[in-house]
């Protein structure tokens, strides 16, 4: 999933691209989210119980901090994956990859949640990373929330992970512009990079390690010219090898319709009703949540008056929240991993 040891090569050899941040920095930030990336860390991390009772809570702890979330879904996959997919759904007992972008009537529950909590997503036209991507270039949203390193290739600006509602977890983000300039390569150098890392839309040359990888990409700019230097017996290249429709899939994103954004206010007694028919949750601990949210903003404010009042810098207020935006005019190698230091730091 992603793309080979690229957080390692990028924690080594650009460690200036990388920032540590806690939640709260977050505050008033649009962020799109890869909706699948979250799906399924619940449904690893709790396999007994509905994603959607995860999602549910996550959201509004990242409404509870002020970040306004859009949720992107996946759509139709590149042809170049299935073969990813499909190894991807014989390890999970599953008989057959979707590869026809059709939402699972999970993906409609989501969807359904998202309208309740008055939150809005996007449906993607193919991967949910390249339309998350797209939308930060844009300036429609300010970053990219996901696991997957790939959303850099896509052409990210900034990626945000381990953004979730842990108590004092430490939130990893990284700036493509400070990556692309620290390794002094142009992104198109930088999708041939992440091919030659590994991807999930081609196969990669054998043998050829990441330091040694972004050496042959700085020296030689290009996998054309890559090929020609490297030796063919310990490094073979893979037979019909489709690395030019892996580089097209990175850099030709598919257009789709900038979509204006909304937040309501969620609708709580529809939300009882859903969660508890679909995930069977209790009626008291869908109310407890909701109590605390409403809590938690009234507090906030509460907060934000006062600072107000006293004259200290104004972030932005709950009210000003709910508003409609338009769009905008593994270690890398042993030997190395012993001698590196590693740096850490609209209401409608």
């Amino acid at each position: 999933m992603g793309i080979t040891k690229l957080a390692d090569l990028i924690r080594f050899d650009a460690p200036g691209a990388i920032s540590h941040k806690d939640i709260s920095d977050y505050s008033g930030k649009v962020i799109a989210l890869d909706t699948s990336i979250i799906v399924n860390q619940f449904r690893a991390v709790t396999p007994t119980l509905s994603p959607l009772i995860g999602v549910f809570f996550r959201t509004l702890t990242f409404l509870e901090h002020d970040i306004k979330p859009v949720f992107v879904f996946e759509g139709k996959p590149p042809e170049e994956k299935t073969p990813v997919l499909e190894k991807r759904a014989e390890a999970s007992g599953w008989k057959f990859p979707n590869c026809t972008g059709t939402a699972s009537s999970q993906t409609k529950d989501c969807l359904q949640l998202m309208k309740l909590l008055g939150v809005p997503s996007v449906q993607a036209p193919g991967d949910a990373e390249a339309l998350c991507a797209r939308l930060v270039r844009e300036g429609i949203v300010d970053a990219v929330a996901s696991e997957d390193m790939d959303t850099l290739a896509f052409g990210a600006n900034t990626l945000i992970r381990q953004l979730n509602a842990k108590k004092d977890s430490e939130v990893t983000e990284y700036s493509l512009p400070k990556l692309l300039e620290k390794l002094q390569i142009s992104h198109e150098e930088f999708v041939d990079l992440c091919i030659l890392l590994g991807c999930d839309y081609c196969d990669k040359i054998t043998g050829l390690g990441p330091r040694r990888a972004l050496t042959l990409i700085q020296e030689h700019r290009t996998i054309e010219k890559v090929v020609l230097h490297i030796n063919r017996q310990t490094h073979p290249v893979p037979n019909f090898w489709k690395y030019k429709e892996a580089r097209k899939v990175f850099l030709d994103a598919q257009e789709t319709v900038a979509p204006e954004l909304v937040w309501t206010e969620p609708d709580e007694e529809a939300l009882v009703g859903f969660l508890c028919q679909v995930t069977h949750v209790k009626v008291e601990r869908v109310r407890r949540r909701m109590e605390k949210f409403r809590q938690t903003r009234e507090s906030k404010r509460e907060d934000r008056k006062n600072e107000k009042a006293t004259g200290r810098s104004r972030q932005t207020q709950m009210e000003d929240f709910f508003r409609v935006t338009r769009k905008r005019v593994k270690p890398l190698e042993a030997a190395e991993s012993s001698k590196s230091n590693r740096k850490r730091p609209k209401s409608t």
